[in-house]
């Protein structure tokens, strides 16, 4: 199973660079076809719906039987809508196969992360999730440096490109992911009768993911506006960029194998992942109202990008403690729906202030870390209730002195 984990995460690194090798000329992409700005956040918006609406569906037949098809079946699929999306100049085209890629994608992002937490013991499952993090942060920046230095010399043919290497990566992962059979317990009733058992969750888990929601919407809008406002306001370079984006992969996965590790030792898990929502806002708002931008953006936003670093596997490793065994897949799917959510809105929204006021919109994104913070308050709050209450079922199944410790 060791080395079956080691394949999975090397899987991260190979996807991470793949997935971003267009994400970085996308802003340009859209300016030089003479596209609407606001349709750079109806792309996004629509991939993301992709994801809300494939991420429980992938994660409940992952569940069912072996991951391994649907995987390489989505890996496909993301090729195909990645080199349709160029292919075409009719907005509605357009936007349909940015929602295929997102449907297709969505079935590798869960059922992976699920892999890994079927295979990670559960007192090292934080550690995984954590080196996972970092290895697809390590891909994202290669994918992006490389990406943005094609998009110097083309746009289009990047994405031809990306869907070809891509197409040979589903062909990999066929060859090599190994499962170690399908649980029995998991194949029992309909697809419907699993739906509905996912949907049964706590008041403290929905407040939880609700909190995931806002603080996605926020990040995502930081992410993929700071891409517009860089290249298209502040009037760097594709190449700028990408090297900007390859720094701040380096930062994220410093803090992945380094920082990480040594927090989750501490079991304060809900204490961090609560204050770094604060941080992030205050963070936020100093950095884009700084009159040297690029020096805020190169010292106190890589301040925010370590405490979103040290945050997700946090979130994941927490949320996982919350699914019966064996239905990994399911509970990372419902998770992904709420990732999604915020990953749709964030720069659905963004998309038409940022044509008012791109300011506004990282003001917009400060607040969003407020209101995730306040909502994580509610569901600690819920959950402590519920431990008084009935602390032998609690759904993080921790021994009662560790959870306490935890929050």
């Amino acid at each position: 199973m060791k080395k079956a984990l080691i394949i999975t995460l090397s899987y991260y690194f190979i996807q991470g660079l793949i997935h971003n090798l267009g994400h970085v000329i996308t802003p340009r992409y859209v300016d030089v076809m003479g596209i609407p700005s606001f349709m750079f956040g109806f792309f996004f918006s629509a991939m993301s719906l992709g994801l809300l609406v494939g991420a429980p569906i992938w994660g409940i037949l992952g569940d069912s039987r072996s991951k391994k098809p649907f995987i390489v079946l989505g890996l496909l699929g993301y090729s195909l809508g990645q080199v349709l999306f160029v292919s075409t100049t009719n907005l509605v085209w357009m936007t349909f196969f940015r929602f295929l890629s997102g449907f297709s994608v969505s079935a590798s992002v869960t059922l992976f992360l699920a892999h890994i937490i079927t295979l990670a013991p559960k007192e090292e499952r934080t550690k995984y999730l954590s080196i996972s993090a970092a290895l697809i942060a390590l891909g994202t920046t290669f994918g992006y440096r490389i990406g943005g230095y094609l998009g110097t010399f083309f746009l289009q043919e990047v994405f031809y490109i990306q869907g070809f290497i891509n197409a040979i990566y589903a062909l990999f992962v066929l060859v090599t992911m190994r499962e170690f059979g399908v649980f029995e317990t998991t194949k029992s009733g309909t697809f419907f009768s699993h739906l509905k058992a996912a949907t049964k969750m706590d008041t403290s888990l929905i407040a939880f993911l609700l909190a995931l929601t806002l603080a996605t919407m926020s990040a995502t809008i930081l992410t993929k506006y700071l891409d517009v406002y860089f290249t298209i306001d502040l009037g760097y370079s594709t190449n700028d960029l990408g090297v900007f984006v390859f720094i701040t992969g380096l930062v994220g996965i410093f803090t992945n194998f380094v920082i990480v590790p040594i927090i989750s030792r501490l079991k304060k898990d809900f204490l961090f992942m609560k204050w770094i929502q604060v941080i992030s806002a205050v963070i936020v708002f100093i950095v884009f109202r700084s009159q040297a931008i690029l020096l805020a953006l190169y010292t106190g936003y890589m301040a925010y990008i370590v405490l979103k670093s040290i945050y997700q596997p946090l979130e994941q490793n927490y949320i996982s403690l919350n699914a019966e065994d064996n239905r990994y897949s399911t509970i990372m799917g419902v998770r992904q729906t709420f990732f999604a959510l915020g990953m749709i809105i964030g720069p659905l929204i963004a998309g038409f202030i940022y044509d008012y006021q791109p300011r506004l919109v990282f003001d917009i994104s400060a607040g969003l870390f407020v209101l995730a913070f306040l909502l994580m308050v509610l569901s600690q709050n819920a959950l402590k209730e519920k431990e008084l209450k009935t602390p032998e079922t609690s759904p993080q199944h921790l021994d009662p002195i560790e959870y306490k410790a935890s929050l």
